[in-house]
This record gives structure tokens, sequence and C-alpha cells, in this order.
């Protein structure tokens, strides 16, 4: 008698949720899952995205540390003469726009062997430009055969970069910056290296401006050495010290 006068309201109670309110469940279910996916998405981008700038960043200071410490410790060693020549004269120094070559020692152990001769260079990457490096002793550099290691790459994926370099006239007066280098038997005052990233790049390179520290009495502005020994001889003589 009294399951029969129940009310519509409690026997619809007794039945459970309504088709309405379970779509509206799930809506509201959805809709929070939703949300919470896209700040997770959110939060994993700005992670990867962070990361990737951390490692741009470094790459751009790690290179950028690593050249300037060779460029600031150029050596007035001859590695070729001009024209291939014996009795021409030495090249101490050879640059372009794309590529320079000098002599200068290695950090830590790459170092052991003495001098080397170093080469950084703008080749044609599979993405865009490189900057490669490389090295050899140069007591075993033979300029006939060039470099034997492989180049080690510096920069990647670069839209573009150059050198220039800052040079004296015959009164020691600056003359001002070139993207040649006219004077392969001096070493120039200071060189400067300039690079651009490709769109999406996280790095900033700081424009490279750094002076050639070596002693005035070292540089072959009065006449090349007669050979790697006196030019050796030559860095380490004190100024009035005539012994040979």
């Amino acid at each position: 008698m009294s399951r029969a006068l129940a009310s519509p309201r409690a026997r619809r109670s007794q039945a459970g949720f309504t088709l309405v309110e379970l779509l509206l469940a799930f809506s509201l279910m959805a809709l929070l899952l939703a949300l919470a996916y896209g700040g997770l998405r959110a939060a994993t981008r700005a992670t990867t995205s962070g990361q990737a700038q951390l490692e741009d960043t470094g790459q751009v200071r790690v290179t950028h540390q690593f050249i300037r410490r060779q460029l600031n410790q150029l050596r007035p060693l001859p590695f070729d003469t001009q024209d291939g020549e014996p009795q021409g004269e030495y090249v101490v120094f050879a640059g372009d726009s794309q590529r320079i070559q000098f002599v200068a020692p290695m950090p830590g152990y790459l170092g052991q062997g003495g001098p080397q001769v170093q080469s950084l260079e703008f080749v044609d990457g599979p993405k865009g430009r490189d900057l490669v490096f490389n090295h050899e002793l140069l007591l075993e550099y033979d300029p006939e055969m060039g470099m034997q290691n492989p180049p080690i790459i510096l920069m990647e994926e670069l839209a573009g970069g150059h050198f220039e370099f800052l040079a004296r006239d015959e009164q020691g007066e600056l003359i001002g910056w070139t993207d040649s280098w006219p004077t392969p038997e001096e070493l120039p005052v200071a060189v400067r290296l300039d690079i651009s990233f490709e769109e999406g790049h996280m790095g900033n390179w700081p424009l490279m401006t750094t002076g050639v520290k070596v002693d005035e009495l070292a540089t072959t502005s009065t006449g090349a050495p007669e050979s790697y020994t006196e030019a050796i001889r030559a860095m380490i003589q004190r100024p009035g010290d005539t012994r040979r």
C-alpha cells in the first residue's frame, strides 16, 4: 500500500540518474580533462623551449669563448710560403670573409706537441651554413696536403657569418676593417667575427672583436724568420739579447 502511494519524485530518485544528468556529468569531466591536458602540454612546451634556449645559449657561449681564446693567442709563426715557392715570403696569417688560417697553441692536453696550425671556416651544411674548426701540429703540417684531421663543427644551421680584419698602414696608423687580409706575412691588429642564426634559434651571437696579444718584438713586420727555430727564438728573445 505504501509503495503504491509513493510520489513520482521519490520513484525517480530511487531509479538513479537520468540520461541528461549523465551526459552533463560526462561533459563536465571531459571539459576538466581537456583543461588539465592543455595545461600539461603548455608546461611541457615551456620546459622544452627553456631547455632548447639553454642549450643554444650554452653552445654560443662556449664557442664564443673558445674562438676568442684562440685568436688572442695568435703566433707569428710561418706555416706556408706565398705562391708556394721556398724563396717566397712566409705566411703567418691567411684570411678572407669566410675562412682564416693561423698558428696558435691549443688548450689543455690538446696543446701537447707545440703550436698548431688552425683554421676556422664557414661551409655549406645540410641546413644552412656551418662554422667548422680544424687543427694540426705545425711541425707535421704540409701546406700541399692541407689539414689531415676531420673538421669539427662548432656551430651549425647558420644563416651566415663573416670575418673582418683590422690593419695598419706603413706609418703604423690604423686603416680600418677589411674582409680580406692583404699582408699574409703579418698578423692583423684585430679580428672581428659576426654570425647570424636561422629563424627559430634561441641563441644570440655577441659581435666578437678580439685583439692579437703578441709582443711587438715577435712580429714579422721587419722580415720573415728564416726557419721555425728562428721564429721560436724571436718570440722568446729578450730585448738587447743577440745570442743565437
